[in-house]
Order: C-alpha cells, then sequence, then structure tokens
C-alpha cells in the first residue's frame, strides 16, 4: 500500500475535488476517516462521482456539520483513534482529512497528531485567495514541526502567480500546480484540469 494524505489550510479549500483528481489520476483508493455532516452529498460520494474509483467507507459518519470532536459529542459518542488505523488496500491509497490541519478529533489529538502517526507524505491544498500566504504558512510550519513529509502544496482557485511563487520561495516547499474554477465540475472538466497538477513528484514521493 503506497498512501499519501491530503490536507488542507482551511475548510472549503477545494480540497475533496483535488483529492477526487488525485484518486483518479494516481488510479488510487480513496479514505475519508471521519464524516462530519450528512445532510448534502459526502466527500465520499463527491469523489466516488468524480473520480470513478473505488471508495472505502468511513470509520465514523457523524451527522452534525461541524469540527469531528463537536459532531461526535453530540451523538454522544467519542472518536476512537485505534479506528482510524490506514486501511489496507492494494496500490495507492488517497487520504483526506477534515478542514484543516489542526481540526481536533476529540479534546486531545487532532488531525495532525494522526497525520504524524501515519507516517505518510502529505499534499497541503491552498485557496489562491486573499489571505492564503498566512494560511499555508503556518499549515507547513505545523505539519513540519510534527515530523510530517510534505510532498508540495496544490493551489485551488483563479491564478495568483505572485503569491503561488510567493508561497513556494519564502516557505520553501514545492508548488505542484494549480486547478482552476471548474463549469461544470465533472469528471473530464477535473481529469483535463489535473494535467496541470505535477503527478510525477506527487508518485517519487510515494
Amino acid at each position: 500500500m503506497k498512501p499519501v494524505i491530503v490536507t488542507g489550510t482551511d475548510t472549503g479549500v477545494g480540497k475533496t475535488v483535488f483529492a477526487a483528481g488525485l484518486t483518479a489520476a494516481l488510479g488510487a483508493s480513496y479514505w475519508k476517516p471521519v464524516q462530519a455532516g450528512l445532510e448534502e452529498a459526502t466527500d465520499r460520494e463527491v469523489v466516488a462521482a468524480l473520480s470513478g474509483r473505488p471508495t472505502l467507507p468511513e470509520a465514523y459518519r457523524l451527522k452534525r456539520p461541524a469540527s469531528p470532536h463537536l459532531a461526535a459529542e453530540t451523538e454522544g459518542l467519542r472518536i476512537d483513534t485505534a479506528r482510524l488505523a490506514l486501511p489496507q488496500v492494494e496500490g495507492r491509497l488517497v487520504v483526506e482529512g477534515a478542514g484543516g490541519v489542526m481540526v481536533p478529533l476529540t479534546r486531545e489529538i487532532s488531525y495532525l497528531d494522526m497525520f504524524a502517526r501515519w507516517g505518510a507524505p502529505v499534499i497541503l491544498v491552498a485557496r489562491t485567495a486573499l489571505g492564503t500566504i498566512n494560511h499555508t504558512a503556518l499549515s507547513l510550519a505545523a505539519l513540519r514541526g510534527a515530523g510530517c513529509r510534505v510532498v508540495g502544496v496544490a493551489f485551488m482557485g483563479t491564478p495568483e502567480p505572485e503569491v503561488e511563487d510567493s508561497i513556494a520561495q519564502i516557505c520553501r516547499v514545492r508548488h505542484l500546480g494549480r486547478v482552476g474554477p471548474l463549469a461544470p465540475l465533472d469528471p473530464h472538466s477535473l481529469s483535463r484540469a489535473f494535467e496541470a497538477i505535477d503527478l510525477p513528484a506527487i508518485e517519487a514521493a510515494l
């Protein structure tokens, strides 16, 4: 098994769309350990529709759209991190976190702790909008401080070459490419957009 983790600088940055494109491009399986929020299409359902690849059942499916620790507490649960061990699959596995790097799974353990425990390479997804330099730099500092191996940063949104290049240079991180706004968002448009992603660099890290 060759896992890779996809995390983001924040919620709503396009992490699930990127994970779907990566899953398809790598011919991988997909797993999101904890799904919080069930009223709309789940991330697993979105990735399955966009990638056409196998998706694994979540360890936890929680109704409330909130931080996993709060969503679990609402249902009288406490997330058992023993259930979050990476599943064994043939080939590659794309693992998607929730929200940003420091999102708590319990009041003691964050996703960052799990990333360090899993020991798999990490791709950080960032938006190109205002504020992304700060959010990306903080996220990279946290990942590196926890000993995570960062493959690079992938951007989502309209082109902002000066911002993207600043992040790559100031943070000393690989620019993995950018996926622009997709309308319509479907498997074909996502596949075309991923032609701009540095897949050889990602594959070399697995």
